[in-house]
């Protein structure tokens, strides 16, 4: 993938324009395949399991909530957060093995060298959020230059979370460390923060709240296709490139 900034010629955009106005005359539209079956699935489980981490690590964390709670519903808590949390780790872990260049794909996108749109779309990022109408953003790739960060953070946090949770885990059954014990739990909660944060920023932004990214949840729990308007829209350069190959581009009819 090229880092250089990519700016259509005049005459391509005409082009462009020419094509979406004989596709929205036609009925039709170009969808871009843009997450796949399996990246679905592992997305929708790893977010459920993720939630649940999140609620039932809050009878943990918070000493009143246990206490208003009870012992029976704080055991079961702690108990379903030990299950749910062997899911979070295995179901990634094991997407990972059955697409080792998914991951591969997905890490090279993470560390991409930023180029000149990149800088300025951080720049623009939250004035854009209120003011879209207004201000034009710059082309993006495959994964925006926000989004690696947020992303990147998101994979950071999440790994902290299912290393310290096994070691807590470990040391809560079948051995005893206290020190460690002691270092790694200050460590899963530093990693149930960043989880919260980031988490939070990224459903907030992939349910669609604001008006530039509105339908963009259908990506990850519809069938994973983006229009080409879309996908023009909010990664110029990765769209073109798809665009280009046609290797994931698919014609059907327009959304409504």
């Amino acid at each position: 993938m090229s880092n250089e900034a990519y700016v259509p010629t005049a005459a391509e955009a005409r082009a462009d324009e020419e094509f979406l106005r004989a596709q929205e005359a036609s009925g039709t539209e170009r969808f871009i395949k843009r997450h796949s079956l399996q990246a679905r699935v592992t997305h929708g489980v790893t977010i459920a399991c993720c939630l649940w981490l999140v609620v039932s690590g809050l009878f943990v964390f918070i000493p009143a909530l246990a206490q208003a709670a009870g012992p029976g519903v704080v055991f079961a808590m702690r108990m379903s957060h030990r299950v749910i949390g062997v899911a979070f780790i295995a179901v990634p872990l094991v997407s990972a093995l059955l697409a080792p260049k998914g991951v591969r794909h997905i890490f090279r996108n993470l560390f991409a060298k930023w180029d000149s749109d990149d800088k300025k779309w951080m720049i623009l990022f939250f004035p854009y959020l209120f003011m879209a109408k207004w201000i034009h953003m710059p082309d993006q790739h495959e994964l925006k230059s926000g989004q690696r960060f947020a992303d990147g953070m998101l994979w950071f946090s999440g790994a902290l979370m299912a290393v310290t949770g096994v070691i807590l885990l470990v040391g809560s059954t079948v051995a005893s460390f206290p020190a460690v014990y002691a270092w790694t739990l200050f460590l899963h909660d530093i990693g149930f923060f960043l989880i919260c944060v980031f988490g939070l920023a990224h459903i907030f932004l992939g349910a669609g709240i604001f008006q530039p990214y509105r339908g963009s949840a259908r990506l990850m729990f519809g069938d994973g296709m983006v229009s080409e308007s879309d996908a023009l829209y909010h990664w110029g350069h990765w769209a073109r490139e798809e665009l280009e190959s046609g290797e994931n581009v698919v014609e059907k009819e327009a959304r409504r």
